[in-house]
């Protein structure tokens, strides 16, 4: 099937996202800010927010859990923006040409509505997609089969037809069962071979 369509990542795809980087100074062990990253503010704490529940909420369930770690628990937001510190330059370019050839390209991604807003204003090519499906906004997440059937049904994505690119191989997976072609992002140059080995003009 020739591929019509291609839907990019965000996080680790497009753009650096990184949550040590603003607890190096304030966690300075390493063993010590794995562990309160890991369990505390951990992946699983940071996607629900992903889901669309609000930070403020989030923050007092775990200050409830964890008082004395109550400052570091709001560091996560507050620190958001030295989380995303810049685009990966080579796989924008690579978002750009398909753009520039015709190729239709969504964005899908799992972020909270509100730092999703920021992003933005940091990151203007995001905006250079024909739309974007925001998890938190629709409280949906990947690797649920409900995000990707939404994100088709609404940019009319004919599933055999769509290249979806993202750093997880669970959400891979996700695309994969939905019908999707999909492939795990490592690097630009990968990426760029894996695009012209599927007849895309990259």
């Amino acid at each position: 099937m020739t591929i019509r369509h291609v839907v990019f990542d965000i996080g680790r795809v497009l753009i650096h996202w990184d949550p040590e980087i603003p607890y190096r100074a304030l966690i300075p062990d390493d063993a010590e800010r794995a562990r309160f990253l890991a369990e505390v503010c951990s992946p699983a704490w940071n996607l629900e927010q992903d889901r669309g529940r609000a930070w403020e909420d989030a923050e007092a369930m775990l200050v409830a859990e964890h008082p004395e770690k109550a400052s570091l628990i709001r560091a996560f937001r507050r620190g958001w923006r030295q989380m995303v510190p810049h685009a990966y330059e080579g796989t924008v370019a690579i978002y750009r040409d398909l753009i520039a050839a015709g190729i239709d390209v969504t964005l899908l991604t799992n972020f909270a509505a509100d730092t999703f807003e920021e992003a933005e204003e940091m990151f203007g090519f995001l905006g250079e997609a024909r739309g974007v499906t925001v998890s938190g906004r629709i409280r949906q997440v990947k690797p649920d089969a409900a995000i990707f059937a939404h994100h088709a049904g609404l940019f009319d994505l004919d599933p055999a037809a769509t290249f979806f690119i993202d750093d997880s191989a669970a959400n891979v997976a996700g695309a994969i069962a939905a019908g999707w072609q999909a492939v795990m992002f490592t690097d630009a140059t990968t990426l760029r071979n894996d695009l012209r080995t599927r007849g895309l003009p990259v």
